[in-house]
């Protein structure tokens, strides 16, 4: 039975050779079948009837539960230095993370 995604051996080969992965005849042949069979696959899923579906980055229909950025003044240089336990000039002093 001949399937429109039955790939070639000669296919299979230069697949082999762009991925350069060396391969017996014997794994090409398994790699034919593997490879025609997941074609397959795939064709079936070409012949779904997608009209009314939204395109989604997501099956599932999920909502983020954060809330919207929302644009808002931030503490001046000065303000965050004067928090700072130990400081050193404009920058804040902190201990020594890596040795």
């Amino acid at each position: 039975m001949s399937k429109l995604t039955d790939l070639s051996i000669e296919e299979i080969r230069q697949i082999s050779v762009l991925t350069r992965i060396a391969m017996t005849e014997d794994e090409l042949e398994v790699m034919r079948t593997q490879m025609s069979n997941i074609l397959d696959s795939v064709t079936i899923l070409n012949e779904v009837d997608t009209e009314d579906v939204e395109p989604t980055g997501h099956s599932v229909n999920i909502k983020s539960v954060m809330r919207e950025d929302q644009k808002q003044d931030s503490l001046t240089q000065d303000e965050t230095l004067l928090n700072a336990p130990h400081r050193d000039g404009s920058f804040i002093r902190i201990k020594a993370v890596l040795e």
